[in-house]
């Protein structure tokens, strides 16, 4: 019997143009043997199906199903595909949880808790041979001390929004004079900020999934920037980045890798696929934590589908496992 999947894009965030690209590369590989697929387009006006030779049909939020050629559909499970809010942060999971259908991606809380960059540091600390950047929280409409931060903290810094996906908002500061405006350009973006000591090293990304009950670390992917950091534009633009898949690791930082990943994808309970972004220290190599994407993009170009070939495997072999794992 095939499974009736709600494939989910778009979202309400400046990140829907990636998440409708992600959306195409899923849908033209599910095996269509054993999955029925409708995309659903979520956006600022509704949820929609969109049948290539009709009018869009709204989805009944009540049950989330639709009314198409006269019959009511529901559906086995959802495979998301929507970065940032509402498909990155729990809104959506916990939606689907009250309502008992299935869907590709780690739970709401965890979902939730990875979108704000400052609280999962605080949870992977303690994972053995993890760093993490020495770095102050602060909140838009409480009181900070920027120079008492300036004293605290060794230049160069980042300043990001906690929150949210993408690189918009970030700043690289090498002078104490710019960390004012670097917090301002920061808190336009969010009402947490995060400013974190500038880690000298290589730059990685490396995806890890569960199927068949087993934690799996794809390939690495190391990002080497034209730019001065991974911004959003160097992440966007094509050429702005060299990537190479699988990065250049010894056999012991790739073991050390490995056990790390895992031991972040159990310690935050993922499910799914995931992106870890790390870098490995200058001069003593050393783990240090970025981030971890729930959602990461699924683009002909991104970083999943590119570590996915250089295991070997097809999209299709990797979707259906991870669509077995998730959806049952």
């Amino acid at each position: 019997m095939k499974k009736t999947i709600a494939l989910l894009t778009g979202g309400t965030t400046g990140e829907w143009v990636v998440s409708v690209k992600s959306a195409a590369t899923i849908a033209q590989n599910i095996d269509s043997d054993l999955y029925d697929v409708y995309k659903i387009m979520l956006n600022d006006k509704g949820w929609f199906y969109e049948p290539a030779d009709s009018v869009k049909i709204e989805i009944d939020k009540n049950d989330f199903s639709l009314n198409f050629e006269g019959r009511k559909i529901k559906f086995d499970g959802v495979f998301i595909a929507i970065h940032g809010s509402p498909g990155e942060d729990g809104k959506l999971q916990g939606y689907f949880d009250m309502l008992n259908i299935p869907y590709t991606t780690c739970d709401a809380l965890t979902s939730s808790i990875t979108m704000n960059k400052g609280y999962t540091k605080a949870i992977v600390e303690g994972i053995a041979n993890l760093y993490t950047a020495n770095s102050v929280q602060i909140f838009k409409n409480s009181k900070y001390n920027l120079s008492q931060i300036k004293q605290g903290l060794r230049l160069p810094y980042f300043v990001k929004p906690n929150s949210g996906g993408s690189s918009i908002g970030m700043s690289k500061v090498k002078h104490v004079d710019d960390l004012d405006s670097a917090v301002e350009k920061a808190f336009k973006e969010d009402t947490q900020v995060l400013i974190e000591e500038f880690v000298s090293g290589r730059e990685f990304s490396i995806g890890v999934f569960s199927a068949q009950g087993e934690v799996t670390v794809l390939p690495t992917t190391e990002v080497i920037p034209t730019n001065e950091f991974f911004d959003f534009e160097a992440k966007y633009t094509p050429g702005s980045t060299k990537e190479i898949t699988p990065g250049d690791m010894n056999e012991e930082e790739y073991a050390r890798v490995h056990q790390i990943v895992k031991d972040v994808y159990k310690k935050l309970n993922c499910r799914g696929v995931v992106r870890i972004d790390y870098f490995l220290e200058h001069g003593t190599g050393n783990f240090y934590f970025i981030e971890i994407n729930t959602i990461p993009g699924q683009t002909a170009t991104s970083f999943i589908p590119q570590q996915v070939a250089a295991m070997g495997l097809s999209l299709k072999e990797f979707y259906t496992s991870l669509m077995k794992e998730t959806l049952g």
